[in-house]
């Protein structure tokens, strides 16, 4: 592979390269790079239409999903391909010296909700969203149950969380909060608030409010947008 795929070439070729779609797996490294005020290049990958699957994007995601980015300027100055949002944001937190608390312990509880949501939020929701939208009719209704109940569990565990008058999880703006609201935000999409029973969550309600009121925040769910 040469450093950057030519289907979609790279204008800005010292900037991170960005290739997403504004989904809330991509949304979470617009935000980051909104949030960070890293320089980068935005490149939409429509995954309806299998772009995902183009063998050179699949050089940079081996698993054909989206966010990947290539950072031109990585380990020893050389160029480096990452996949996976969790680690994209790990990366470029740890890149900007920002969005992940300086003591060891308080970086380790903000991996930690980042973990949450890579292993429990994204998947959970991301199928509830698909029996409850999109399979509704198709099959009974075990699917939409089943997931519906896991995301009440969810939120009730972040409702937990959120004690204490906290604003965010960890105690500041971090990496875990970019990675879990733009799921919860979904569950509009989903138009499935009220069959989790969005509204005994006020703690969450109110932090996603809030997140969704920072101007990088803002910006960020635009990047490769749908209609882009």
């Amino acid at each position: 592979m040469s450093i950057f795929p030519s289907r979609w070439a790279a204008q800005h070729p010292d900037r991170i390269q960005l290739y997403s779609l504004a989904t809330p797996n991509g949304q979470k490294i617009g935000i980051a790079l909104e949030e960070l005020g890293i320089p980068y290049e935005a490149h939409r990958i429509n995954i309806l239409k299998g772009d995902q699957l183009d063998p050179e994007y699949v050089e940079i995601n081996p698993n054909s999903k989206i966010p990947a980015i290539i950072d031109p300027d990585g380990p020893g100055g050389e160029p480096l391909a990452i996949m996976e949002s969790g680690a994209i944001l790990i990366h470029l937190a740890d890149k900007a010296g920002a969005l992940l608390p300086a003591d060891p312990a308080g970086r380790s509880a903000a991996i930690q909700w980042l973990f949450f949501q890579v292993g429990s939020i994204g998947p959970m929701l991301g199928q509830f969203g698909h029996f409850y939208k999109y399979a509704k009719g198709k099959t009974d209704t075990y699917g939409e149950a089943r997931y519906g109940k896991e995301v009440t569990r969810l939120l009730g565990v972040l409702e937990t969380a959120l004690a204490d008058g906290r604003d965010w999880l960890v105690g500041e703006f971090s990496v875990a909060d970019i990675a879990i609201v733009p799921w919860i935000n979904a569950l509009d999409y989903y138009g499935g608030k009220d069959f989790v029973g969005y509204g005994d969550f006020p703690r969450v309600d109110a932090w996603c409010q809030r997140f969704s009121a920072r101007p990088g925040v803002q910006r960020g769910v635009k990047v490769c947008g749908f209609g882009d």
